[in-house]
């Protein structure tokens, strides 16, 4: 995108404008939350994206995000019974040190690591919703990471596809039948991409 001196002048100012907005985009991006997000998304866990010397820091960020997690509230009148004294001391007794030992949420970021990849047609959400009982907290953070749309274009669009159907000429129109007018234009551009 550098300007060159056989540029007409109106190619220049285009250059320049582009080259400055993508700047203060560039600004503006939150690169550690992109890089969680690809770590989250099985099909593309090995973060092949990143340089090798980048790849090591988002998973320590995913550790840490893993040990600040909250566990997931029981529902109203369903308690975790404390487990019997009995059986705990007796797992404590067959432990020979007292020191801080891995706790199941330390591994699971390695064990998500070494686990295969997802196809690429596989919706990562689905992936997750299958896998929460073995990753638990991780299914939690992946949900809200990978729940958060990555642009906003699907909005904008809807609101033009309103904004073309309320018109002056249809402004007898009920909200209900714009709410209908929307949703079947909204099928008829699905089924138009997917056909």
């Amino acid at each position: 995108m550098k300007i060159s001196d056989d540029d007409p002048a109106y190619i220049v100012r285009f250059k320049a404008a582009f080259t400055k907005d993508l700047n203060q985009r560039s600004e503006k991006i939150n690169l550690e939350w992109l890089q969680v997000a690809t770590a989250l998304d099985p099909r593309f866990k090995d973060l092949k994206c990143l340089p090798r010397a980048e790849r090591e820091p988002v998973w320590a960020k995913l550790s840490e995000l893993v040990k600040r997690e909250e566990p997931a509230l029981q529902p109203l009148g369903e308690e975790n019974p404390e487990p019997p004294k009995k059986k705990t001391a007796l797992l404590l007794m067959g432990s020979d040190s007292e020191s801080d030992e891995e706790t199941p949420e330390d591994n699971t970021v390695e064990r998500y690591k070494v686990e295969p990849s997802a196809i690429l047609d596989q919706c990562p959400l689905k992936w997750w919703s299958e896998q929460t009982a073995v990753y638990g907290k991780m299914a939690h953070i992946a949900r809200k990471y990978l729940g958060t749309p990555a642009t906003t274009v699907p909005c904008e669009r809807l609101f033009s596809l309103a904004g073309h159907i309320v018109q002056k000429r249809r402004s007898s129109l009920s909200p209900e039948n714009v709410n209908k007018l929307v949703c079947l234009s909204g099928r008829r551009r699905n089924r138009a991409w997917t056909d």
